[in-house]
């Protein structure tokens, strides 16, 4: 039901029925999602694709066709979660949110700073290395011509371009909470969400470049 809180998720592993459960509950929220690869441990491949050597393992949706395949219908994501139990939640930005992506010495010092102040951060995620805030999207505009972009603009294959802030918008996606890591663990809320609207990014934006610093 939209309203209701995520729960705070512990470090250890993700047990299966979790990530079923986080995605319907996205899907309530109308988040759409897809399925994601996951982290191996031991053997000669970090993660569950093909691809030997991959650059973002555990952290990239199974299909190409991940911005099609995304959807909030339940049934479908009981289906594939069925299918691939410990797959990881791949949630696609520039739809509903954007999502800004720091350094988690930054994004925790933020978000302290945030409480603090007595503004409220809208959901927020740690990742591992990494702290995501998750705001409004400005992927709004009717007219193609009038989208705007910023040099913090990141899309899945241009993670190496930016170490610092990131900003997940338009043909982008994030790893989301159940997920596990690479580093072992899994990924947790900080703030779970919990259905009230989603802050304004330029305002979240303030702090964070702030933080980074």
């Amino acid at each position: 039901m939209v309203g209701v809180p995520l729960v705070r998720r512990s470090r250890r592993r993700a047990h299966p029925k979790q990530a079923i459960g986080s995605v319907l509950q996205y899907a309530a929220l109308g988040w759409a999602s897809c399925p994601g690869a996951r982290p191996l441990k031991g053997g000669s491949r970090a993660c569950s694709c093909d691809r030997v050597g991959c650059p973002d393992a555990g952290a990239h949706p199974l299909s190409r066709a991940w911005q099609m395949q995304a959807t909030t219908d339940p049934a479908l994501l009981t289906l594939w979660w069925q299918h691939e139990p410990e797959a990881s939640v791949i949630l696609p930005t520039g739809r509903v949110f954007d999502v800004f992506d720091v350094p988690a010495a930054a994004g925790r010092a933020a978000l302290a700073a945030m409480d603090s102040a007595g503004v409220t951060p809208g959901p927020v995620a740690d990742n591992g290395d990494r702290v995501l805030f998750y705001v409004a999207t400005r992927n709004t505009a009717e007219d193609e011509d009038e989208w705007w972009s910023c040099a913090l603009d990141f899309g899945p294959a241009t993670i190496e371009e930016m170490p610092g802030l990131r900003w997940h918008c338009r043909d982008s996606y994030v790893l989301a909470p159940p997920s596990l890591l690479p580093g072992g663990g899994s990924a947790t809320w900080l703030r779970p969400p919990d259905g009230r609207p989603l802050p304004d990014p330029l305002r979240v934006l303030d702090r964070l470049a702030d933080a980074c610093e």
